[in-house]
């Protein structure tokens, strides 16, 4: 039996399901991914842009970066991993989707029961964290009118309300993630694997005896943990299981 023919029929005997996806997943949509072959990482350094020190630094240039990487996501669309991860979680109540991508494709293919990991970039909040401006709202349009854009609160800097290197992840996010490894079937689609604390759901998730699958154009550093893995894109190899597995 091939390994897609395994997961299918695994998910077909599944109550609760989570997928934990990354930049692969958005790959096919034109999204760059941060560290494939031609991954954004590979000219842009993390430390120069998407840290709290960079924001303090330059702020302006911070956010030139984020205005450009909001307009360039502006003009893609979901692909079918998005479509089909979207379709799994409106047809089967135990489905689960947990995302490090902050692109928004996931909520535009209508993703529901959706863990942002990461934030989006299609939101913002207060940096000075003033208390009218803490929490985060969305604000899409590009380009901004102003950079870096104003709090409408306080007068401050607003900031791009994504986890930056360096930085804790939301905790209520975090923790709702730990309970959703607790599942029988764990997909970890189009992600390095590198980046924890989102890493660690997928050993989290072999302990709680889930069966994991990866689905992944390389095999990554999660080997170890995994029981199932299907190479190729993600839009192609989840293709191929939506239509092994009836739901």
């Amino acid at each position: 039996m091939s390994a897609v023919a395994q997961l299918a029929e695994a998910l077909g005997r599944a109550r609760r399901i989570t997928i934990l996806t990354g930049a692969g997943v958005s790959a096919a949509s034109g999204v760059p991914t941060f560290r494939g072959a031609d991954g954004l990482w590979n000219r842009v350094r993390a430390s120069t842009i998407a840290t709290p020190e960079a924001f303090a630094n330059d702020p302006r240039l911070v956010w030139e970066w984020y205005d450009w990487r909001r307009s360039a996501i502006r003009d893609t669309d979901p692909n079918p991993a998005h479509h089909i991860l979207a379709a799994w979680t409106r047809a089967h109540a135990g489905v689960t989707l947990i995302t490090q991508n902050v692109d928004g494709l996931h909520e535009r293919a209508g993703a529901e029961r959706l863990i942002r990991l990461h934030g989006s970039l299609w939101h913002v909040r207060c940096y000075q964290q003033c208390p009218a401006g803490a929490d985060a709202w969305r604000d899409d349009r590009i380009p901004l009118p102003s950079l870096p854009p104003p709090c409408p609160h306080c007068g401050g800097y607003l900031r791009p309300a994504v986890t930056w290197f360096g930085e804790p992840l939301d905790q209520v996010n975090l923790a709702a993630a730990a309970r959703a490894a607790a599942c029988d079937v764990f997909l970890s689609v189009g992600t390095s694997a590198v980046v924890h604390p989102a890493a660690s759901l997928i050993p989290l998730a072999r302990r709680h005896g889930a069966l994991v699958a990866e689905l992944n154009i390389e095999t990554t550093q999660a080997h170890e943990y995994v029981d199932l893995t299907i190479p190729g894109p993600a839009a192609d190899t989840l293709t191929a299981i939506d239509a092994a597995w009836s739901l």
